[in-house]
């Protein structure tokens, strides 16, 4: 059956509009598909871009003869339209659809994809994504349709996107692996960049998760995806959102080192933790000299400066280091754990800073 048959909606809830809906589809010949509670127009097919068919340069967008006029349809060639081409909608009514804002927003510019968010009930969820081919499709409809009166006393809001791209996963349990993790967000969700597991700062015995995606629309299904399904991973009440910035400003300084990994391909690759490095501390100095040396910058000059211990055994250290060639100071933080040995941890706390500047040095030199 057609994916928009009002007998395939739960209920007959706002019947009309939905109706009204289905004729303004009929006659413009447009096509939509509702995949992971999201309604889509547009864009390319899959296998249809330059890209993938190897035509070397994009090409321009061409326009479907049955899409309406200022719609760019699944005739589109080449590679998606760049950066800030997409606009955030939101404060939409909710038995609001295509039929009426397609056209508002094809109005102002020509569009690449139009997005809806729906309920299981056939109602939106009060806020849309609209791209356009152009930057300037994307500023027209921000100074056009913002605070626009799409009914009376019913302003919308029209804004750019915010490509957010970090999810946070709380309430995991403490006995929960990092490798079990990676494996099970590999298999329930797409476009997985990084993994970084931290003790909750909300819930006692529990970790929270950072979880970076390639993209905001695999951040966004993922989202979807993880507040739906069942990780298996923790207890109840495992809640999902963006990652928000006093939230991520707050882990940096949490009194739990975490341990990350990053994947490449289909590689996971573990980032060593500090703790690790205590039988090379004097080592990695010496190649940071070295180096250093080698390339006339002259003799690094540590401070270090120890914050925080957790009953764990973790001191948390920032540090600043400045190389008398090099045009900027490094400096930040992290975390080594003490020997029980009545060690300071500075030393400890240096070569892991002299590690990152190893890393770093590396690609820029």
């Amino acid at each position: 059956q057609h994916p928009l048959v009002p007998q395939m909606w739960p209920n007959s809830i706002n019947q009309a509009s939905k109706m009204a809906l289905l004729t303004w589809e009929r006659e413009t010949g447009i096509k939509l598909v509702q995949i992971n509670g999201q309604r889509r127009y547009g864009g390319p097919p899959p296998g249809m871009s330059g890209e993938r068919l190897g035509c070397g340069a994009p090409a321009a967008p061409q326009v479907s003869p049955r899409a309406p006029c200022g719609c760019v349809s699944a005739g589109w060639v080449g590679g998606p339209p760049p950066a800030g081409t997409e606009v955030y909608i939101g404060k939409l009514p909710q038995d609001m659809y295509e039929n009426t804002l397609i056209p508002l927003f094809q109005s102002v510019g020509k569009l690449y994809e139009f997005r809806l968010m729906m309920t299981f009930s056939g109602l939106n969820r009060g806020f849309a994504y609209a791209k356009y081919s152009s930057q300037s499709g994307a500023r027209n409809a921000i100074a056009t349709l913002n605070k626009f009166q799409v009914r009376q006393g019913c302003a919308i809001v029209v804004c750019r996107s915010t490509q957010k791209r970090e999810l946070s996963l709380d309430g995991l349990a403490a006995s929960v692996s990092q490798g079990e993790l990676e494996a099970t967000l590999q298999q329930a969700t797409e476009g997985i960049l990084s993994v970084t597991v931290y003790a909750s700062p909300r819930r006692r015995q529990a970790k929270l998760a950072v979880l970076k995606y390639s993209s905001h629309q695999a951040a966004a299904l993922a989202k979807k995806a993880l507040m739906e399904g069942n990780l298996r991973l923790g207890g109840s009440g495992t809640k999902v959102e963006w990652l928000h910035p006093d939230l991520k400003q707050k882990l940096r300084l949490w009194e739990e080192t975490p341990s990350s990994s990053w994947v490449h391909g289909d590689k996971i690759l573990a980032v060593s933790k500090p703790a690790a490095l205590r039988p090379a501390l004097q080592n990695v100095l010496d190649i940071l000299n070295t180096l250093c040396w080698r390339q006339r910058l002259g003799t690094p000059l540590f401070l270090t400066k120890c914050l925080q211990a957790n009953p764990n055994g973790w001191l948390q250290f920032w540090y600043q280091v400045a190389i008398p060639g090099y045009p900027v100071p490094f400096s930040g933080f992290t975390w080594v754990q003490q020997d029980g040995l009545g060690q300071s941890g500075h030393e400890e706390a240096k070569a892991a800073a002299a590690l990152r500047i190893l890393q770093i040095l590396s690609e820029s030199l």
